[in-house]
């Protein structure tokens, strides 16, 4: 299996496809790279399309430190330049997107262009942290199991939720969700949950950008998304009917057309 080892990590990693113009995915919390099966099968055949497991997550190494979003942003970086990927289009969700805001900041050169899904660049809201603390306790000393039907039901839409058709598909989130270590995933949403938010800082981002929320997202709601669109100035907005937190799985035919109109626009 690829691995690259990244400031004393090993981060797995996984390339398909080729073309003129590369996609780099970054994938949310508590999941892995497989939330873009359906975005990597559509676009493989006319790009290059790179994915990878955060620390702590998937099959990426958990370590003792190094979780925090400006760390895992300086990991993804040396990523996007040991594989050279530079000048890529930026496929990040929720924390992916969180990362890829920051790349885009700090390491301007290295982007031709952002994809941000069901992100924020807020930090967490202080009426959520009871709650949140209460499932990194539960998580630490009794495991993941306890709390996957939760996590569920807090990533993805009443429409989701409630399709008998998607039983399978919500059972292999699940699935999914379960199979992380523990260990790691308590680290990684500490990172996440005390993170510092950059809304003072987006502006600075000069890259075309595409932003695209779930109607129905109660993680990182509309409102996240139009302080986005407010702030950085090459940018557009979507919104994805039906979707929550999880629009690239939920809708992926929807999310798949809004990514290539996107990307379209840069043929040579």
């Amino acid at each position: 299996m690829p691995y690259l080892k990244i400031n004393s990590a090993n981060i797995y990693f996984e390339e398909e496809g080729e073309g003129k113009e590369t996609l780099v995915f970054g994938h949310s919390m508590l999941f892995n790279l497989r939330m873009f099966d359906n975005q990597v099968t559509y676009l493989k055949n006319n790009y290059r399309c790179i994915r990878f497991d955060f620390r702590g997550h998937g099959k990426s190494q958990s370590t003792l430190t190094g979780y925090d979003l400006d760390s895992l942003t300086e990991d993804i970086t040396k990523l996007i330049k040991e594989l050279k990927c530079e000048q890529c289009h930026f496929v990040g969700f929720s924390m992916g997107g969180m990362v890829a805001m920051r790349i885009a900041i700090k390491h301007p050169e290295l982007i031709k262009s952002l994809i941000l899904i069901d992100t924020s660049s807020e930090p967490e809201p202080k009426n959520k942290m009871m709650k949140n603390k209460a499932m990194v306790f539960i998580a630490k000393y009794i495991g993941l199991k306890p709390l996957a039907n939760e996590v569920i039901s807090l990533f993805f839409g009443p429409a989701f939720l409630k399709d008998p058709k998607k039983s399978s598909l919500r059972k292999k989130w699940k699935n999914y969700f379960i199979a992380n270590n523990r260990t790691g995933i308590v680290r990684a949403v500490k990172g996440v949950l005390f993170r510092k938010g950059i809304s003072d800082q987006i502006s600075e981002i000069k890259h075309p950008t595409k932003i695209l929320v779930g109607a129905n997202d109660e993680l990182t709601d509309i409102t996240k998304a139009e302080i986005l669109h407010a702030s950085i100035a090459n940018s557009s907005l979507d919104i994805i009917p039906r979707a929550g937190h999880m629009s690239p799985v939920e809708e992926p035919d929807i999310v798949n057309s809004i990514i290539k109109e996107h990307l379209m626009g840069f043929k040579p």
